[in-house]
C-alpha cells in the first residue's frame, strides 16, 4: 500500500529555510504525481505544490512560488519542497500526498515559523 513519509520540518525563525523530504514506498513513484499540502491551525488544507511523475512540470500556488520550490527524485523515490524566507504565516502541518494511478497521505510534518 501506499506509504509516505515526511520529513525535515520543525523550528525555524522568520527569514530562515526548510527543506522538507517525503520518502515514498508500496507504489510505482516514477509513474504518479506527487503534491504538498498544507493545514495551518484553524483552517482547511490547501494545496501547495504539485510535480508530475517525470519532474518535469510543476505548480506552486501563486501566493509562494517566489519562496517555495518542488523537486523530486525518482531514484529515490522521494518528492521534496524547498522553502525559503519563512514567514509566520508558513506555520502549519505540512503534507505529503500521492495523486493519480496511486492515492494517499503522509502523517504530516509541522513547521514552525517564529522568532
Amino acid at each position: 500500500q501506499v506509504q509516505l513519509v515526511e520529513s525535515g520540518g520543525g523550528l525555524v525563525q522568520p527569514g530562515g529555510s526548510l527543506r522538507l523530504s517525503c520518502a515514498a514506498s508500496g507504489f510505482d513513484f516514477d509513474r504518479n504525481g506527487m503534491r504538498w499540502y498544507r493545514q495551518a491551525p484553524g483552517k482547511e488544507r490547501e494545496l501547495v505544490a504539485s510535480i508530475i511523475s517525470s519532474g518535469t512540470s510543476k505548480y506552486v500556488i501563486d501566493s509562494l512560488k517566489d519562496r517555495f520550490t518542488i523537486s523530486r527524485d525518482n531514484a529515490k523515490n522521494t518528492v521534496y519542497l524547498q522553502m525559503n524566507n519563512l514567514q509566520p504565516e508558513d506555520t502549519a502541518v505540512y503534507y505529503c500526498n500521492a495523486w493519480g494511478r496511486a492515492n494517499g497521505w503522509g502523517q504530516g510534518i509541522q513547521v514552525t515559523v517564529s522568532s
